[in-house]
């Protein structure tokens, strides 16, 4: 029997689980069947590899040699089946740009100027609520661009596979009804509104417990938490059933009124990212990052409030 990596696998299962029975269930086996191919392994191999009884499998120093050469090989195996993906789905020199996003309002003002920059280029989009799932297929090879947001300081997905650019760092503001008191304030103090429902977008990272953490600080915990579609956050506020929280470059709505929240305890970062080693990366700098900064630029002259606010708040805004 000639040795696969599927045999590697097994090997290294059971290392990990220290038991054939847990490794069967890892691997997806029944244990009769795993005992069957770990005895096959052993005889192409020469010995054995694990001593086994009733408190589990250890490994004898055979089977520690090839552990410890499992252990290189198969994590390499796998990295050259993802450049194997990513170099097929590359097509050599850049004539598409396929852009992934999660529902953010840059998205649309980069398919814009990316369509009109390239008039020849397909220009196609892919959203998800997940950060995560973008950032792996730009991994993959399947997106060329991710346009994400981060909270606060928080490092984007696969921060050491993929290059990411910071775009513009927005304060999360409050969406009220129009009619609702605090509508006519300039800005506000969270514990004002320690009595109101809430209403957010879902997705992966931080926000959730980092907008706790600041309601914990302003004295009090949320009533309730709507995750739910942007549209529905907007529903909610405008029949004065929540408060919404929202990016501050949040587009007029008609019925909702946006205001800043007194010390700007929670904020959100707007990056751009890319493989280093794709196509892509050459068109990253001069181009497509230059577009989303130009994107987010747009989103915020559309705020006449959230210009304004900038101007005494420097920290915020675009990042060259």
């Amino acid at each position: 029997m000639e040795l696969e990596l599927r045999h590697l696998r097994t090997v290294r299962a059971i290392a990990d689980t220290g038991s054939l029975t847990k490794a069967a269930a890892t691997l997806g086996l029944a244990q009769p069947a795993l005992s069957a191919q770990l005895r096959r392994i052993e005889k192409a191999l020469g010995g054995a590899l694990f001593d086994r009884d009733h408190t589990g499998a250890r490994a004898t120093p055979l089977g520690e040699l090839v552990l410890e050469r499992a252990r290189v090989v198969l994590p390499a195996v796998s990295e050259l089946q993802a450049e194997a993906v990513r170099f097929a789905n590359a097509r050599g020199a850049l004539d598409r740009f396929r852009l992934g996003g999660t529902h953010g309002p840059l998205l649309g003002g980069l398919v814009d100027r990316m369509a009109a920059a390239h008039p020849s280029a397909a220009v196609s989009t892919y959203t998800s609520w997940s950060v995560d799932e973008i950032a792996s297929l730009v991994i993959d090879g399947r997106l060329d661009f991710a346009l994400i947001g981060t909270c606060g300081e928080s490092a984007p997905p696969l921060a050491d596979r993929l290059v990411w650019e910071v775009v513009g760092v927005d304060p999360v503001f409050v969406m009220l009804p129009e009619n609702h008191p605090l509508a006519a304030e300039a800005e506000l103090d969270l514990a004002a509104l320690a009595d109101e429902s809430w209403a957010d977008v879902p997705g992966d990272g931080c926000f959730a417990d980092c907008f706790t953490a600041a309601c914990a600080r302003s004295g009090f915990t949320p009533v309730s938490v709507f995750e739910t579609d942007t549209s529905s956050v907007v529903h909610l506020v405008q029949v004065g059933r929540a408060i919404g929280l929202c990016r501050a470059t949040f587009p007029p709505t008609p019925g909702v009124v946006t205001r800043p929240l007194a010390g700007a305890p929670l904020s959100w970062r707007h990056l751009v990212g890319w493989h280093p080693h794709s196509p892509a990366a050459d068109a990253a700098a001069g181009t497509v990052a230059g577009a989303t900064r130009e994107a987010y630029a747009e989103a915020v002259s559309r705020s006449p409030s959230y210009a304004r606010w900038l101007g005494a708040h420097p920290r915020f805004g675009t990042v060259a």
